[in-house]
């Protein structure tokens, strides 16, 4: 029997995990939820789910893929053959959110090479809908393939192949490049935002405190927001972290990897906040309006706001070039993770070639990342982005607390961890495990299902809030269906 693969140290693992957690959420999503839930005050919500959520399942999670030495799905059909049927549809949930989240590392691309000249600058809105996207007036009007946004996404997948085809070997490589770039990149971006026009107003905004929103009506909604937050930008619930601690040695120290992976993902966040609303803040005194006008999320704010602000500044296209080869590096690392979580599992299942693995994994990422490339992606990319990121995961974080805490027993996997750290974490992990995560996801499902079932998601049509569901269902039954088998942790 082969040995299994190792990352060559401790190093490699640390910035593969943080390039993981590490997104695009960190700068188009943190900042806009920290604004709108709060200002400074937000702060107080997300660094209590940070530490009473989010760690604690990156323990978790780490725990388990290092215990076991294996694959998402093998982990936990160690726990009990039946958790396999979770394993899968972690994997084919990673599967559905990687074919739409290569799409937006090609966008960025896209941007990348015309950012020189800054060729958005007259009407930033209008040439990411008309010219890049060239998006229909509906979702009812799927259209063709746009070319360019069809080539940028082969290129994109292209890269990522060649940064997992050799498993850890090439990965841990590639993280020594795309790991420290961005921060580099931010750091940069940091001190030109907070040196511009305006740049205090908006930054002013972003951490100005106000604590009523964490206490007054409709508060719970803050409080979602930051659980959410945490949960998601952790890469939590997406098999990543269970392949990743698989290839570490049985006694790595799983809390100090644990703790310096959550604390480094929310400092990433905190610092991206001020360039963004330094940047907007600029933005605002230029256009002569309030900072609230030009606050955006998401897509807006990557390719329709940013673009706008920064070719209002000195050197556009140098500042644009940082910028979006800033969010091409954050995009990728989170990218490949999520393959090679696919592939460490068929590799364990089927003992084949890596580099075969691979190529079969990114070839089927670019076939169905296909029809977010037509005139109605973007509509088809937000519909199953909200279901599957707002259902899905939360459910599969409610079952991995049930095997573990439950199944496995939270208690003996908190004895196994702590006996390869060097601080130990006590009986609140196995407490946190048990009941306080999957009773604060439980609520968060159902006040989002609640949400679902008053009204379609974006007002979009009955068939299309199907694909949504069908993003979160057809996965979920046939992984149910795979033959289930349960294994044994590697000695």
């Amino acid at each position: 029997m082969s040995l299994r693969d190792r990352w060559p140290s401790r190093t490699a693992f640390i910035y593969a995990a943080i390039g993981s957690a590490v997104g695009l959420g960190n700068v188009w999503r943190y900042p806009y939820l920290a604004e709108k839930f709060g200002g400074g005050a937000f702060l107080i919500p997300y660094l209590i789910a940070l530490f009473v959520a989010g760690i604690p399942l990156l323990i978790l999670e780490l725990g388990l893929g290092q215990k076991i030495q294996k694959g998402t799905v093998d982990s936990l059909a160690a726990i009990k053959k039946k958790f396999s049927g979770v394993g899968w549809w972690i994997l084919f949930t990673s599967f559905i959110i990687i074919s739409y989240y290569v799409v937006v590392m090609a966008w960025s691309l896209i941007y990348l090479f015309t950012s020189y000249g800054a060729q958005w600058s007259g009407d930033t809105q209008t040439y990411f809908f008309n010219n890049v996207l060239q998006l229909s007036e509906s979702v009812d009007s799927i259209g063709g393939i746009v070319p360019a946004v069809f080539i940028a996404l082969l290129i994109s997948w292209i890269i990522i192949y060649f940064s997992v085809w050799k498993g850890v070997k090439s990965v841990s490589k590639i993280v020594m490049i795309t790991v420290p770039l961005p921060i580099i990149l931010l750091i940069v971006l940091l001190i030109r935002a907070v040196t511009l026009d305006g740049a205090m107003t908006g930054i002013t905004q972003y951490l100005t405190p106000n604590f009523n929103a964490l206490f007054g009506p409709g508060s719970s909604a803050v409080w979602i927001a930051a659980f959410s937050q945490i949960f998601f930008s952790l890469s939590i619930a997406l098999g990543i972290m269970m392949a990743y601690s698989s290839y570490n040695r049985k006694d790595s120290d799983i809390n100090k990897n644990a703790f310096t992976i959550g604390i480094t993902n929310s400092i990433i966040s905190i610092v991206a906040g001020f360039v963004v609303f330094g940047t907007l803040g600029f933005m605002a005194e230029q256009q002569q309006v309030a900072v609230s006008e030009v606050v955006a999320s998401g897509p807006g704010l990557a390719f329709i706001m940013f673009p706008k602000a920064l070719s209002l500044m000195p050197f556009a296209s140098f500042f644009s070039i940082l910028f979006f080869l800033m969010l091409i590096t954050l995009a990728i690392d989170s990218a490949f993770s999520m393959v090679e979580a696919i592939d460490t599992t068929i590799t364990d299942k089927t003992k084949m070639k890596k580099k075969h693995v691979a190529l079969i994994v990114c070839t089927l990422g670019f076939l169905a990342g296909i029809m977010y490339t037509t005139n109605a992606g973007l509509y088809l990319l937000d519909i199953v982005d909200h279901f599957v990121i707002n259902i899905s995961l939360i459910v599969i974080g409610i079952l991995e607390c049930i095997a573990v805490g439950w199944i496995f027993g939270a208690e003996k996997m908190r004895k196994y961890i702590n006996k390869v750290s060097d601080f130990k974490i006590g009986e609140w992990w196995s407490t946190t495990i048990k009941y306080i995560i999957p009773l604060s996801l439980a609520i968060i499902l159902a006040l989002q299902l609640k949400t679902e079932f008053a009204a379609n998601y974006g007002g979009y049509p009955d068939w299309a809030i199907l694909i949504g569901w069908g993003a979160v269902l057809i996965p979920l039954v046939i992984a149910f269906l795979i033959p289930q088998k349960g294994v044994k942790a590697s000695e």
